[in-house]
């Protein structure tokens, strides 16, 4: 079920993404540039208003920013295909974006004395970064690893959902969203681990 959410609300933003994409394209504004602005985006938005307990403006600018992700991968295929630095600056810039989102919420919840909710946001870092490794790593060794149901742009908005919240009022919203987000991170490291083993039993028996 949840993977069919996900192939859905998909599809919905490629409708709106697609029109955004060519029209940049014809402006002559390149994937890699569509890239670094959303990162540069990202990084205003949680260090510049996430970290100072801004989270309305942090959680909408990192939000708006974060959809760029999808943005520069369908330009890229629209042009012909994502480039070898192309893919590295993607996978680069997202682990930059990731980082600053997550330091941005542990920092503010220290200096708010929310030890647990800057337990959670640690956690977060340090297992999101090993979501995208071990696909990474199974890329590598020649399978695949593309699976489970927390994938970047839906950590990022579960996350998002939970500072619009708390920035509205609902107080516990942030920390909430944190634990959840750890739990799905952990469950969908297990999904990709299982994924690969499986591929890696069926290569051994060929």
């Amino acid at each position: 079920m949840a993977k069919i959410f996900q192939v859905t609300a998909r599809a919905g933003m490629t409708r709106v993404v697609e029109p955004v994409a060519r029209g940049l394209l014809r402006a002559g504004v390149s994937p890699n540039a569509v890239t670094v602005t959303g990162t540069v985006g990202v990084l205003v938005g949680a260090l510049g208003f996430g970290a100072r307990g801004q989270l309305v403006a942090g959680a909408l600018i990192v939000t708006f920013f974060a959809l760029t992700d999808m943005l520069d991968g369908t330009m890229a295929r629209m042009s012909g295909g994502s480039t070898r630095f192309g893919a590295f600056l993607d996978s680069s810039m997202d682990r930059v974006a990731d980082s600053a989102v997550f330091g941005a919420v542990a920092y503010w919840l220290a200096t708010e004395g929310n030890h647990s909710g800057v337990a959670a946001a640690l956690i977060c870092l340090a297992v999101g970064g090993l979501v995208s490794y071990v696909k990474a790593r199974a890329e590598g060794l020649g399978m695949t690893g593309n699976v489970g149901v927390a994938e970047r742009t839906e950590r990022l908005l579960i996350v998002g959902v939970g500072g619009l919240l708390t920035g509205l009022g609902v107080g516990p919203a942030l920390e909430i969203s944190l634990w959840l987000l750890a739990a799905v991170s952990i469950f969908t490291v297990g999904q990709r681990v299982a994924h690969v083993y499986r591929q890696a039993q069926l290569v051994g028996r060929e």
